[in-house]
């Protein structure tokens, strides 16, 4: 199948028709999670702001070239990209370094790559671009369901063995919600449903490590061990319920000073903000949150194209599942499964693959235009 590029208008027009109301709001985004990794490492910005900082900058400027890019490079480049991601996962099988009894990681020499972030987007390119050449009337049948579960699957089974369940979940559950909106009849997802009920407790007793039994356990009890697996939750709802309406003021939290919520800067950043801003401060981080999701959903519903509007979809939800999930274990509501919130806490890979997510969902609203081939 041949894609052409045609028709081109300059950088400079599609900068002025580019949607600037996504990037305004990722930009504040980036902002609150330099001043929180700030305050998180005692006001030292050696110790993760000025990293976090360059790498949104960089980042910022990577999101817009990704937009510039035509989305029929995308749609071509879909099974590509998400083949490329699946080889770097089966190479931490190989060659994977263990960082705090984890092997997710690949040592590159200049920088440590984490395959599990890239092949999120992955999976959701490859699963737009599968149900846009799907004729419609196949989305139902077992042959289009083989094909979206594979695509699915596979990266899942080889995130768990990192062992990495929050993602492994992240990515069957943005899947299962794509193969949903792409049309598939309620009588298989009722099927589906009753089949992952049954399947739970082999999952439990074959599926999970000790460890992350004992993270739900800790979930459904959590006074079961407050000095072990129920410390993280505890101290974090101490620090959240110590902040009040609002907040204890910028650099002036007491649980953070006294290093009681561990991994504050990445996973538990949401706990300083909690402390320092109070419930107003959380509840104004919400709303940025909700407000990026929103402009991400108007832009769907924009385009024409099936793989574009699933593109948008389908990044829309990873980005969400993010926000719920950390927030749900930061607050106790979920069980603690290592899943940053994104744009705020400190990571690398996360921050590139999350901004070149949002450039994707940029190129697919501004070549709405552009005409991709579908069978019917």
């Amino acid at each position: 199948m041949t894609v052409h590029f045609e028709d081109r208008p300059d950088v400079g027009g599609k900068l002025f028709r580019l949607d600037w109301l996504l990037p305004v709001l990722i930009g504040v985004l980036g902002l609150i999670g330099v001043l929180a990794i700030l305050s998180a490492t005692n006001g030292i910005w050696e110790r993760g702001a000025i990293q976090h900082a360059v790498r949104f900058g960089a980042a910022f400027i990577g999101m817009i070239i990704v937009a510039m890019i035509d989305i029929r490079f995308w749609y071509a480049v879909a099974y590509p990209a998400f083949l490329a991601a699946l080889v770097l996962l089966l190479g931490v099988e190989f060659f994977g370094i263990n960082v705090n009894g984890s092997v997710r990681w690949l040592d590159l020499g200049f920088m440590r790559v984490q395959p599990s972030e890239l092949i999120k987007p992955a999976v959701v390119l490859a699963l737009a671009r599968y149900y846009h050449d799907l004729p419609s009337w196949r989305v139902s049948d077992p042959f289009g369901l083989i094909g979206a579960m594979l695509i699915i699957g596979i990266p899942m089974a080889l995130v768990l063995r990192q062992p990495d369940l929050g993602t492994s979940l992240l990515i069957g559950a943005t899947g299962i919600a794509l193969i949903f909106l792409a049309g598939v009849s309620w009588r298989i997802i009722t099927l589906g449903s009753i089949l992952a009920l049954v399947s739970l407790p082999f999952i439990w007793q074959f599926g999970l490590r000790d460890y992350q039994r004992s993270r739900v356990l800790t979930f459904l009890d959590p006074a079961r061990d407050p000095a072990g697996a129920s410390y993280h939750i505890t101290q974090s709802k101490i620090a959240l319920g110590s902040g009040g309406l609002s907040g204890k003021g910028y650099l002036q939290g007491t649980q953070r000073q006294g290093g009681y919520v561990p991994e504050n800067r990445t996973d538990f950043i949401s706990t300083v903000i909690g402390e320092e801003f109070g419930f107003i401060g959380s509840i104004g981080l919400l709303a940025v949150y909700i407000a990026v999701i929103a402009a991400c959903l108007r832009l769907s519903l924009q385009c024409k194209a099936v793989f574009s509007r699933m593109l948008i979809l389908g990044l829309s939800i990873t980005f969400t599942l993010y926000i719920f999930i950390n927030l749900g274990m930061v607050m106790g509501l979920l069980p603690v499964v290592g899943v940053p919130l994104p744009l705020v806490s400190y990571g690398g890979t996360v921050v590139l693959v999350v901004m070149g997510s949002f450039g994707l969902m940029l190129s697919a609203h501004l070549h709405t235009s552009s005409l991709l081939p579908r069978s019917d």
